[in-house]
């Protein structure tokens, strides 16, 4: 069973036992589990739920992993030519991972 979810507007396909790269977000220090409840689709055996937005009374729990951590550096680059004008700049995006525990709906 596979569930398509939307958080922090992307769309991801998740299915019971996958570790998935989140990003971050506000929680309280105490929590152990991350509760979606925006479901798109639950597909699987044969059958699939299409929600209208969202499929009416489904949910993916998830137990947190890693709360945060952060991603590979990029590097921002801005240059003109002949101006002598030359920028660099790094950023590492701050991540969570989890690991979906059950799918209902």
């Amino acid at each position: 069973m596979y569930a398509i979810i939307e958080d922090s507007g992307t769309q991801i396909k998740a299915s019971e036992g996958d570790v998935l790269t989140l990003d971050i977000r506000e929680l309280p220090d105490d929590a152990k589990t991350v509760t979606f409840d925006r479901v798109l689709l639950i597909g699987g055996d044969g059958k699939s739920t299409i929600g209208q937005p969202y499929v009416d009374g489904a949910s993916v729990t998830a137990e947190i992993i890693d709360r945060e951590f952060k991603g590979e550096k990029i590097d921002v680059i801005k240059f003109k030519r002949r101006k002598g004008y030359k920028v660099k700049q790094g950023h590492r995006q701050r991540y969570m991972k989890v690991k979906v525990s059950s799918i209902t709906g």
